[in-house]
């Protein structure tokens, strides 16, 4: 028997015409079959409000769903040999609801399909008491393997990555929840 778990996946991107929802598209096209999870989206570009107020209102709804996650997926390309601006900001304006929850990645780019992107945030997520986990989907060349409708064009090896990885994730989400309900972390200060 699974344990149910809520999933956010985060987007990693905020270009104009960015190709991340491309990938985002397929994740949460696959993934609900994959796992037991309620999946909720976290895009950083509902951020770039004009108001005060509303600025405010997206940040607490973010800050809401992060906490609410017991697991995350960051889908995320790769910017000059590492992750975007708009993601940093994310991750280190909610440095608490990471903790002792796993975190998963999909990447894309160019030649190295944005895996230095995801090295890079590895350490990232360890300094903030996250658990990130081996197995990840990475599109090198990501543009060359999606049709103009957004379709995979071979998705038999990417959806098999895909399902390693949702599995991984499912032990890990289940593992460190139960943990989580066990002992109560307590800051040191």
């Amino acid at each position: 028997m699974q344990t149910r778990y809520t999933l956010a996946v985060i987007y990693g991107s905020t270009r104009e015409g960015r190709f991340c929802d491309t990938v985002v598209d397929w994740v949460l096209t696959h993934l609900p079959d994959m796992i037991e999870a309620d999946i909720l989206t976290i895009d950083p570009v509902d951020l770039d409000v004009e108001s005060r107020m509303a600025r405010a209102d997206v940040e607490h709804r973010i800050g809401r769903d992060l906490a609410r996650a017991d697991a995350f997926l960051v889908v995320t390309p790769e910017y000059n040999h590492g992750y975007s601006a708009a993601l940093k900001g994310l991750i280190d304006a909610y440095h608490k609801p990471w903790a002792a929850k796993p975190v998963a990645f999909v990447c894309y780019g160019g030649v190295s399909g944005g895996l230095r992107a995801v090295e890079q945030l590895r350490q990232v997520f360890a300094e903030l008491g996250a658990a990130t986990i081996r197995e990840t989907v990475s599109f090198a060349q990501a543009w060359e393997l999606f049709d103009a409708q957004g379709r995979l064009m071979e998705p038999e090896v990417k959806a098999r990555s895909l399902r390693k990885l949702a599995v991984q994730l499912t032990w890990w989400a289940a593992t460190l929840k139960m943990g989580r309900e066990t002992v109560q972390m307590k800051e040191v200060a």
